[in-house]
């Protein structure tokens, strides 16, 4: 194979201005890590709201969070992306499609069109293992709590939710390095970001090896600091006596 190797190639100019091809790869991994960023806090709020709902006594509460869950969990996630950055934005309002459309960068909107449909699917997952921590627990907990006045939020609030995220910790992290993972495919919706570039990049130099190389080593340090993170909060939190509570 006739290939010419250049390791170098990402301090190269790019032959716009001064710009080193570095500095697209350090562009793109921005973008995606304000996708991911964005699309977990979404995940983390609908996907605790509708974990709650699935476990209330009321059966509307808990129809609407399965509903939620089996449509989210049963649409491709491109197909999601699509559909939020193609057609959502035909519904806005007059006012907010000009603001959408004109005073938004092509980036942007599709970003935050990214960033929605993401945050929307990851929450589908949440919602499940929400739903799981809560029912983990003991029937005496609850018990005791009504038994003492509190009402149903304050059960939540007070009681449940503190140990049940503590025991769902570690599913929550695999799913926050998907939820980051996942964040590439915002490439095929026009976002810039990381894996985007490194087309761009190994269009532009034909270095294909070294450049995805180089996305593949982002990518692994990335996740296994945010591995690392999330395992010494893990160690930090965990309950003992409960699921992966360890001895004291």
């Amino acid at each position: 194979m006739n290939y010419s190797w250049n390791w170098g190639v990402l301090f190269e100019q790019t032959g716009i201005g001064n710009e080193l091809y570095i500095q697209w790869m350090i562009t793109g991994l921005g973008w995606l890590l304000l996708i991911g960023s964005i699309a977990w806090a979404i995940a983390m709020v609908v996907g605790t709201i509708f974990g709650i709902m699935r476990t209330l006594p009321n059966k509307t509460a808990r129809a609407i969070g399965t509903a939620y869950v089996t449509f989210f969990r049963n649409i491709p996630l491109l197909v999601q992306l699509f559909f939020w950055f193609y057609i959502a934005p035909g519904w806005l309002t007059p006012t907010i499609q000009e603001w959408w459309y004109k005073d938004l960068s092509p980036n942007t909107s599709a970003m935050l069109s990214a960033s929605i449909g993401l945050g929307l699917f990851t929450a589908a997952r949440i919602v499940e293992q929400v739903r799981t921590g809560i029912e983990s627990l003991p029937d005496g907990q609850i018990n005791a709590a009504y038994a003492l006045g509190f009402s149903i939020p304050q059960v939540y609030k007070e009681v449940l939710l503190p140990q049940a995220f503590r025991i769902i910790l570690p599913p929550l992290s695999s799913e926050l390095t998907n939820c980051f993972k996942n964040a590439s495919v915002a490439s095929l919706v026009g976002v810039m970001e990381l894996i985007s570039q490194t087309k761009t990049i190994s269009e532009y130099t034909q270095n294909s090896i070294e450049i995805y190389t180089y996305a593949t080593i982002i990518y692994l340090v990335f996740n296994l600091s945010l591995i690392a993170i999330m395992g010494l909060i893990e160690r930090k939190l965990r309950v003992p006596g409960l699921i992966a509570g360890g001895q004291k």
